[in-house]
C-alpha cells in the first residue's frame, strides 16, 4: 500500500508522462482470463486480488476510456491526460463473474473481444491442453506424435512445463490438425474437461448492458496468417455478424487472434478488418498507441505487477515504447 504522500506525486508523474492533446500516447492494457485464486497450472493468469490492485491504481491515477473513444480521441488530438484503456481477449466466463464486479466497484470500463465460436459451452485449444494435462495419469506419457517424445508427468511443475510445450507445438498447426491433436490429448486424460470456461451469450449481453464494450475476435480464433484469405474473411465477418445480432449493434473494434504482427496476421487481414466495417483493431505488439500507430494495428501490453506502485511504474515505463512492431 502506497503512503498517502506518494499518491499525489504519482498522479503528477502520470500526468506529465501521459499528457493529453496533440502528440499524446495511449496505453492499452491487455488481459485474458482472471482467476479467483492462483492456479499453479497457469501462474501467468492474474488473480482477482491482483486485478483489484491494478484496477484500484487505474481508478486513482488514470482516466479509463472505452477503447473506441480512446483511439478516436487519440487520432483527433483530443485525448485527455492520463488516459488508458483496458481490454480482455477471447470471452472467458471469468470476465463476467470476476472482472465485471471489479470494474463496477472501481467505476471503470473495458472492452472484451469475443471469439463467438466458443460461446455457450465451447473450449479454446489452449484450455483443452491445460485441462487435459492437469488430468493426465501420473507416469510417462508419449508425445512422439507431436515430435516431443516421452515426458514424465508427476507434480504441478512437470505438468505446467508439459502444457507449455504442447500449447506451443499445437498453436500453429493447421486447424484440422489442431483439432485432431486436441482430441487425441483429451483421450489421454482421466475424466471429462470443463465446458463452462467461456461466456454464455447471455453473459456477453449482460456485459454490454452494464457498460462494457464488446469487440470482435473471429469465430474459432485461428491464426489468420495460417488460413486462406477466404477463410479469414469469413471468420472476421461471421464473428461480427453474430455479435451484431446478439447486441443489436455492430462491434466497432477488433483484436487479431494471437496478434503478433507479420507472424499471426498481415496487412491483408488489417485491410479485411477495415473493409468489413471495423473502426480500429489491436494487435499484441508491445507498446503504447500514438498518432503514428496504424489505426488497424494498435499496440497493447500486459502488466503482471502485483503491487499498486509497481503497476503504476510499469505503465509509466511503457510511455517510452512508442514504436511498436507492425505487419508490413
Amino acid at each position: 500500500m502506497a503512503r498517502p504522500i506518494v499518491r499525489p506525486l504519482a498522479r503528477q508523474v502520470v500526468k506529465q508522462r501521459y499528457q493529453g492533446g496533440q502528440g499524446a500516447s495511449l496505453p492499452i492494457l491487455m488481459y485474458h482470463r482472471v482467476m479467483a485464486e492462483l492456479d499453479p497450472m497457469q501462474p501467468e493468469v492474474p488473480t482477482a486480488a491482483m486485478l483489484n490492485t491494478q484496477f484500484k491504481a487505474l481508478a486513482e491515477m488514470f482516466r479509463v476510456l472505452p477503447l473506441n473513444e480512446g483511439v478516436q480521441r487519440l487520432l483527433e488530438g483530443t485525448l485527455p491526460a492520463r488516459s488508458v484503456c483496458v481490454t480482455f481477449d477471447d470471452g472467458y466466463a471469468d470476465n463476467h463473474s470476476i472482472a465485471l464486479p471489479l470494474l463496477r466497484e472501481h467505476g471503470l470500463t473495458a472492452t472484451v473481444f469475443v471469439a463467438t465460436g466458443f460461446l455457450d459451452g465451447g473450449r479454446m485449444f489452449n484450455d483443452t491442453v491445460v485441462e487435459s494435462v492437469r488430468r493426465l495419469p501420473t507416469g510417462e506419457a508419449d508425445f512422439a506424435w507431436l515430435g516431443l517424445g516421452r515426458y514424465r508427468v508427476s507434480d504441478v511443475a512437470t505438468r505446467h512445463h508439459l502444457a507449455m510445450q504442447l500449447a506451443s507445438r499445437i498453436k500453429y498447426l493447421e486447424h484440422t490438425q489442431r483439432e485432431e491433436a486436441c482430441t487425441r490429448l483429451m483421450a489421454m486424460a482421466d475424466g471429462g474437461l470443463p465446458t463452462d470456461l467461456m461466456m454464455t451469450s447471455e453473459q456477453v449481453l449482460d456485459l454490454s448492458r452494464k457498460g462494457v464494450s464488446i469487440g470482435g475476435h473471429t469465430v474459432s480464433h485461428p491464426i489468420l496468417a495460417k488460413v486462406s484469405p477466404e477463410t479469414a474473411r469469413w471468420e472476421i465477418r461471421e464473428n461480427r455478424e453474430v455479435l451484431s445480432r446478439l447486441l443489436d449493434a455492430p462491434p466497432t473494434c477488433f483484436a487479431y487472434p494471437n496478434g503478433k504482427p507479420g507472424l499471426d496476421y498481415s496487412t491483408l487481414h488489417a485491410d479485411l478488418v477495415r473493409e468489413i466495417g471495423y473502426a480500429a483493431a489491436v494487435s499484441t505488439a508491445v507498446g503504447v498507441a500514438t498518432l503514428e500507430s496504424p489505426r488497424f494495428q494498435i499496440p497493447r501490453f500486459v502488466s503482471r505487477e502485483r503491487h499498486e506502485m509497481s503497476f503504476v511504474a510499469r505503465v509509466l515505463r511503457m510511455a517510452a515504447h512508442t514504436r511498436a512492431a507492425t505487419a508490413i
